[in-house]
């Protein structure tokens, strides 16, 4: 039988989500938007899945450090997090912020915490949960703080199995027959490296491994620290978490870890973003938004149910308040208001949606400045593309990356791992070429 986790006091836990730096590898979503403000599966923000995991494991203490592009992001949270007046709980947004002792941005997941340790006071809480807001993931974190709490650990590290293949980019770490950490390796290239570090299969059954693959254990970005230790291991003028704090304490403090072997993707790039994305169109999708058991919550949009007139829908994730007309759409996602024109075809293609529902009023106005309305128009050809939220698409557009460089800027789009990205507001006229 599972063995039972040693009981957490949730109100003795803050939770700190990292907003993130300029997300130039997310370029352009991240253009007028921070990381984890990016549009996710239709209705969502990658925001909302850290946030939803904390409420869901009864952690309601939590702060949101922000810097780049935070406008939609703080209208974002305001929206959607409101705890009643009846218990302790709160989302609050602590922004980038000069000071009589620093005028200086974050320079790292370490600094921008270092810099809010004084909102978080020192009394009410024993433990803080650090996390990242571009990760897509469902963890129930009571898990790691029983085990943390059971191994009376000054800080523990989230850890996942990896394959050989991809273990070189990203932080590895290496553990004894208690799960202490003994090593930290960051992205490691060198193949005796590897092979040190790779864990014994004769620890597969204790750890809950089920593979016969040569695995090594990478960081996730997750941590949770005793509020003594981490105020001791900030002490100093390091960055980082990933590239020093965590290396440091390692020789210095007890470092354990946490083996979690769900499913977890960095949406660290405009190609792993598409594919996660699409992946919700799936019939099995790796990660299951149907799980009430943990929600994932966002903003509540009253928005009417979506109107289909005589479309071909197939493996398609379709959001409210959509009216699409006679489309064919296969293996995408539809974002919320958006308006499908009759003839169109749409293959793996992310359509964020819109912000809003156009008046015919504006639709009039536009069409004397020769722009075509919001959404996308009749008899487009869309294939393996991104189209942010606003855009207007207009008539006989076609939209596909084949035959074209895997990196490419043009005037209305842009294309990044071999993906066309149409960014927010853009105007693409009929009869476009991309």
């Amino acid at each position: 039988m599972r063995k039972e986790r040693i009981g957490v006091n949730s109100s003795k836990v803050v939770s700190i989500v990292l907003g993130g730096g300029a997300g130039t590898r997310l370029f352009p979503l991240t253009k007028d938007r921070s990381k984890p403000a990016v549009p996710l599966v239709g209705k969502y923000r990658l925001v909302d899945i850290p946030i939803s995991n904390c409420i869901n494991s009864g952690l309601t203490k939590i702060y949101l450090l922000t810097q780049f592009n935070t406008a939609s992001l703080h209208r974002h949270i305001s929206q959607a997090y409101k705890f009643d007046h009846f218990n302790e709980g709160f989302v609050e947004l602590l922004a980038a912020e000069q000071t009589l002792t620093s005028t200086s941005w974050y320079q790292g997941t370490a600094d921008a915490v270092r810099k809010n340790l004084v909102h978080l006071g020192e009394e009410g809480w024993d433990h803080c949960l650090i996390l990242s807001g571009d990760q897509l993931y469902r963890m129930n974190f009571r898990e790691i703080l029983g085990r943390h709490l059971e191994s009376d650990a000054d800080l523990t590290v989230a850890t996942m199995p990896v394959e050989r293949d991809i273990a070189s980019s990203l932080g590895i770490m290496q553990i004894d027959e208690n799960r202490r950490i003994t090593r930290f390796v960051e992205k490691p290239t060198d193949n005796e490296v590897l092979d040190s570090l790779a864990l014994s299969k004769d620890s597969y059954g204790e750890l809950g491994i089920q593979s016969d693959k040569d695995l090594l254990l990478a960081s996730m970005g997750i941590y949770v620290f005793k509020r003594k230790v981490m105020m001791e291991l900030l002490e100093n003028d390091l960055t980082d978490f990933g590239k020093h704090i965590i290396p440091n304490a390692i020789s210095s403090h007890r470092v354990f870890s946490y083996v979690y072997q769900g499913y977890w993707e960095d949406i660290g790039t405009i190609r792993a973003f598409f594919e996660a994305n699409l992946d919700a169109a799936a019939e099995l999708p790796k990660f299951n938004f149907f799980d009430m058991t943990m929600p994932i919550y966002t903003r509540a949009r009253y928005l009417p149910a979506s109107k289909i007139n005589g479309a071909g829908i197939d493996h398609a994730v379709i959001s409210d308040g959509c009216i699409i007309s006679w489309a064919q759409i296969s293996q995408s996602v539809i974002g919320v208001r958006s308006v499908i024109n009759p003839g169109s075809r749409l293959h793996r293609v992310v359509a964020m949606g819109n912000d809003y529902f156009e008046s015919a009023e504006s639709i009039a106005e536009n069409g004397k400045l020769g722009r075509p309305p919001i959404g996308i128009g009749a008899n487009c050809r869309i294939e393996n593309a991104i189209i942010d939220k606003n855009a207007r698409i207009g008539n006989n557009v076609v939209i596909n990356p084949a035959g074209k460089p895997q990196e490419a800027d043009g005037e209305n789009y842009h294309i990044r791992d071999g993906i066309v990205v149409i960014p927010k507001n853009a105007v693409v006229p009929d009869n476009t070429v991309i």
